[in-house]
């Protein structure tokens, strides 16, 4: 397969950006090689600058539910465009948006725009910490909530310990409010709570892990979780931001029953456009600005073309609920595809997966948390990275990464992801 174009454009690239990326997983740096820098994409298919053809596996991190390129989607984009591009001031697709999230997503009573995941969340844990007057949160290793500072803390020694920051330009002061747990264990967290009564503002989560690989919540987590936060007056936060409109067309949330205090979202309810968005129970909402005192501002937000393509996306989403039933339909043809191929080749890999998000981790030890992820063979995910790619595979370039399926693949295209897979298996085991 013929990369030149990629391999030169990232050459060039390392001149003007910062790893010649603009964000890092993009830089292959965890499986080797230069990216593949991709031109188009229609439908399950991805074309990169050397018009090579991959069926895809990434789907933008999750938005491209549908597939790339879905007709009304595209057909919505159009027309708003010849309106403009942008307005810094409301419009009616803000409202409709605003009324739709909150008719689909069971916590959800008012809701506020955004430009990013990373937006929604910072947001959300500031106007926690207004609700409730304190300063401290949990959050779980492994979970990724975007780039603010309160996100990049790494784990302390211990349960009660504060975390350390885990990038430069992180604070001490910002480690200092940010408790980290592992994940699925109710105890330790029990643990921060008790040791650090009547300071804890909120608890953020993904409900259902993307950033270390798929990983599914032990059963009575989420429920643990909710209870602790009720009897503390801790906002229990759920990062929606790729579950969200994915795992059920009420997210995670209505998957699984719980109802969170408040809950971020994002890359679908833009339908691949720059957006996210937080929101939940109306009192904590009613905190920020202009109704309350907490600020929170952005000239791009309810963008009228995000929202345009949003609001096409959510409305067929809730309008066919076939949708989910397909994507689940793929994801259990994709899992027993692979699990059948694993054990004719005697392997016992651990698959985790859920609806249409899936990863295939290299260890034998189930995955419930970030320290066993960590003991996948990540050299071995590299080579089979790069042999599924060379049979026209795209996948997510990390071993801490969910894959995520769309309703454009058909059956045919399963049954060449499945043969692609053991085919790049036994290359790479030999």
């Amino acid at each position: 397969m013929n990369i030149s174009t990629s391999q030169a454009l990232f050459e060039k690239a390392q001149n003007f950006i910062p790893g010649g990326v603009n964000s890092p997983v993009r830089a292959f740096r965890a499986v080797g090689g230069s990216p593949v820098f991709i031109k188009s994409a229609k439908g399950p298919y991805v074309y990169d600058e050397d018009d090579n053809e991959y069926i895809e596996l990434i789907n933008s991190w999750g938005p491209m539910i549908l597939g790339h390129g879905h007709d009304l989607i595209q057909k919505a984009v159009a027309d708003a465009i010849q309106h403009s591009f942008s307005f810094g001031a409301p419009t009616r697709r803000e409202v409709e948006m605003a009324e739709l999230i909150v008719s689909m997503v069971p916590s959800i009573e008012k809701v506020r725009m955004v430009n990013s995941g990373t937006e929604a969340t910072m947001s959300a844990i500031r106007v926690a910490r207004g609700f409730t007057g304190r300063d401290k949160i949990i959050k779980f290793e492994g979970c990724y909530h975007g780039h603010g500072d309160s996100f990049l803390i790494a784990a302390g020694s211990g349960a009660v310990t504060f975390g350390t920051p885990d990038s430069p330009g992180v604070t001490k002061g910002v480690a200092n409010d940010t408790l980290t747990a592992p994940y699925n264990d109710l105890e330790a967290v029990q643990r921060l709570v008790d040791a650090n009564k009547g300071a804890i503002a909120a608890l953020i989560l993904e409900p259902v892990v993307g950033n270390m690989g798929c990983v599914l919540p032990a059963e009575g987590f989420l429920e643990g979780l909710r209870k602790i936060c009720d009897q503390e007056g801790i906002v229990f936060i759920f990062d929606e931001v790729m579950t969200g409109f994915r795992l059920s067309k009420g997210g995670a949330q209505e998957r699984f029953g719980i109802k969170p205090d408040l809950t971020t979202l994002g890359k679908i309810i833009g339908g691949g456009m720059p957006v996210g968005a937080y929101g939940g129970k109306a009192e904590i909402m009613n905190w920020v600005s202009p109704l309350g005192p907490v600020y929170q501002a952005g000239t791009l937000s309810g963008n009228p073309i995000a929202m345009a393509a949003g609001l096409t996306m959510l409305h067929y989403l809730d309008e066919h609920p076939e949708v989910y039933t397909q994507l689940e339909a793929s994801g259990h043809k994709l899992v027993n595809g692979f699990t059948n191929s694993m054990k004719k080749l005697g392997l016992n890999y651990t698959m985790n997966s859920i609806g249409s998000m899936y990863t295939l981790f290299f260890t034998e030890q189930a995955v419930t948390d970030f320290p066993s992820a960590k003991t996948s063979d990540l050299p071995l995910f590299g080579k089979y990275f790069h042999a599924m790619l060379d049979r026209g595979i795209y996948m997510g370039p990390s071993q801490f990464e969910s894959m995520f399926l769309s309703t454009a693949l058909e059956d045919s295209h399963i049954a060449r992801i499945i043969q692609a897979n053991e085919e790049s298996l036994k290359e790479v085991i030999g």
